[in-house]
């Protein structure tokens, strides 16, 4: 068997990108592979490129439409299978006869495990991009087979935190289409992909509680394991290939997660977007936490189905957010959709606080406005990112998601803190202050200003700032 080509070298020409599997020509003989090399086979396999997906540096794929679905139905089914668990945490816990403060330790893993995994990031800037997703898609699909058959409580949470890990893919594909965009069809691309991701996130919720009524679990998780073997061959056949970031082989992957702690001190764009995404993050995911005691409370006194559907209010924000982007992220710059969007985002909450302890309506309305805050903020914001050290830009989007993250957790630690010890209005007030803080960080640097802080270049609307002008030229 040849040797496999590293999947971080950059070939000569198109036709050595990927090694061909002749399997036609494997003789008898050879068909009882040792371990070793039914792993090369493996790896060759994946590895390998049909025709049409081979790299061109003469003709490089461009981002069509369909390639645009694809990857928001890959993203969808990579990030939605993680929040299966939410609404059967009580399921769980009678299944594998533990407590639910134990089986709350469930969501928890899965958020460590994504925080762990953006570390895995970076490798892109080393790597061809197909073989690279293909390999994770394959290890996480095949470790989530172990969460259906396994009935140790330790076993089940080791393997959340493993599939957690691996599940980066969707950071891989939208930095790809926030960089191969069309300028002016960039913001409704990024919307379209990210709108997937959320909207999976919520029927994946939904999903689970529904079959989950009337079915065993696991069925949920052996359907989603089918599904996401369907994604695999979907992307085997269809995902272009695009070689490494970085081909020289200068660079190791200590030195790039050197370089993502100084990218942040010479790149005041990256910090404002981050902090932006920090606070909008934190003000978000606070309202959802604290939501679920606020409609079981003795105010409202849902019932668990009514309280698992109530997540069909932030359906609406991810449906219009491509709408919108294409009217106003797409035809202005980016940064006057993130202060449209947090100013939004403010006045659902305060209508949530004035009104939500007396009226349903209340926490609706904020949950819609805040949503779409979320998904507009995002979009804006990634629209930016692309002019950020275009040469490392897999380094710079794990500065970004970490900085969400970061803020996902203070947001969930504040929210519930407060929620215990003063109220509904308390937390909301909380989220209020996260927004407000956002809201001056959107302002203080110009939309065209290129340091810390002023606002040279004035405050024209049109997009056309040199650093994004200049990366689409690239």
């Amino acid at each position: 068997m040849d040797e496999l080509t590293p999947l971080g070298a950059v070939p000569p020409g198109p036709e050595a990108f990927h090694g061909q599997v002749d399997l036609g020509n494997v003789q008898s003989s050879n068909l009882t592979l040792s371990a070793h090399g039914k792993f090369w086979l493996l790896l060759k396999t994946l590895d390998y490129c049909p025709r049409q997906c081979r790299w061109d540096s003469e003709h490089p794929t461009p981002l069509s439409w369909g390639l645009c679905l694809l990857f928001a139905f890959s993203g969808a089914f990579t990030v939605g299978k993680l929040y299966y668990n939410h609404p059967i945490l009580d399921i769980l816990a009678e299944d594998f006869d533990i407590g639910l403060e134990k089986a709350s330790q469930i969501p928890t893993l899965m958020q460590a495990g994504c925080a762990t995994g953006l570390l895995l990031c970076p490798v892109r800037d080393i790597v061809c991009l197909r073989p690279f997703v293909l390999l994770l898609v394959f290890v996480t699909v095949n470790m989530w087979l172990g969460l259906y058959i396994t009935t140790s409580f330790s076993t089940f949470q080791a393997l959340y935190f493993l599939v957690a890990l691996t599940t980066v893919t969707r950071q891989v594909i939208l930095l790809l289409v926030a960089q191969l965009a069309p300028f002016f069809r960039r913001a409704t691309m990024i919307s379209i992909v990210s709108g997937g991701l959320f909207m999976s996130i919520l029927l994946a919720r939904i999903i689970s509680g529904v079959v989950t009524q009337y079915e065993s679990w696991r069925i949920v998780y052996w359907i989603s394991f089918g599904l996401q073997y369907l994604m695999l061959i979907m992307l085997f056949l269809f995902l272009p290939d695009y070689p490494p970031v970085h081909s020289s082989g200068h660079i190791t992957y200590f030195k790039i997660n050197y370089t993502i702690v100084m990218i942040p001190l010479r790149q005041p764009l990256l910090v404002q977007t981050s902090m932006m995404a920090f606070f909008v993050g934190a003000a978000v995911v606070s309202y959802w936490t604290v939501l679920t005691f606020l409609l079981s409370s003795s105010i409202f006194n849902l019932s668990t189905l009514a309280i698992g559907l109530f997540a069909l209010v932030g359906m609406p924000p991810f449906l219009i957010n491509p709408v919108l982007s294409s009217f106003i992220t797409d035809r202005y710059h980016p940064a006057y959709s993130a202060i449209i969007a947090i100013m939004i985002g403010i006045a659902g909450v305060l209508i949530g606080n004035f009104v939500g302890t007396f009226f349903l309506a209340g926490p609706i309305i904020q949950g819609l406005l805040v949503d779409l805050c979320l998904v507009m903020s995002q979009t804006a914001n990634r629209a930016q990112l692309p002019a950020v050290e275009p040469s490392a830009r897999n380094r710079v989007n794990t500065v970004y998601t970490v900085a969400r993250f970061c803020g996902m957790l203070m947001g969930t630690a504040v929210g519930n803190h407060l929620y215990a010890q003063e109220g509904w209005c308390y937390s909301s007030g909380a989220s209020i202050a996260f927004l407000g803080v956002a809201l001056v960080l959107a302002v203080v640097p110009g939309p065209h200003e290129t340091g810390w802080i002023g606002w040279r270049g004035g405050w024209g609307c049109k997009m056309e700032c040199p650093a994004l002008v200049e990366q689409e030229q690239v």
